[in-house]
């Protein structure tokens, strides 16, 4: 199944499930999303693929970053990827028994140092917006998130000045108390 598939039928599920919650508000046509957990760590896979965690400073504001490395991008360059975002959450698709399906958008800012294909070293800034979704599961301290992120990146030591790409990741976190 492809990322495509995979968000279409996690938004049309989410759609078809959505349940009313009295003790939120509504906001945006969805509901108020508020973190099931603060602090969260866990392992994403696709571009980037590494480490990654989430801390919570407001029910809905939030903190996202990785370390880990980038081989699926322009021209086969892969390397060392570091990445900070400020994410928002501005409405939840659905507030069931089982999980809460919270849509976030977010910028955030990172360094990406690499090799690539013909052995040249590189190190880029980049300018990141992440968007996706977030399966935070109720009853297990985990979530599952999908999101597409587009990249912006400024190079230094390399014969490219500026190259700009959509990413894709899957991931999986542990919620700590």
């Amino acid at each position: 199944m492809t990322l495509r598939t995979t968000v279409l039928v996690a938004l049309a599920l989410a759609l078809t499930t959505q349940t009313a919650d009295a003790r939120r508000r509504r906001s945006m046509g969805g509901e108020r999303y508020a973190s099931n957990g603060v602090f969260g760590l866990g392992l994403e896979l696709g571009a980037p693929f590494g480490l990654n965690g989430k801390y919570f400073l407001s029910d809905d504001r939030a903190l996202n970053f990785g370390v880990g490395a980038d081989g699926y991008y322009y021209r086969d360059r892969d390397g060392l990827h570091l990445y900070l975002d400020y994410l928002f959450h501005p409405v939840s698709l659905t507030n069931n028994e089982t999980f809460k399906l919270p849509l976030y958008v977010g910028v955030g800012g990172r360094i990406w140092d690499f090799n690539d294909n013909r052995n040249e070293d590189g190190l880029a800034f980049g300018v990141r917006v992440p968007f996706g979704i977030a399966f935070d599961f109720n009853k297990a301290p985990i979530d599952v998130f999908i999101q597409l992120t587009f990249v912006a990146d400024f190079f230094t030591r390399y014969r490219d000045n500026f190259a700009a790409g959509l990413e894709g990741s899957l991931g999986i976190r542990f919620w700590f108390d």
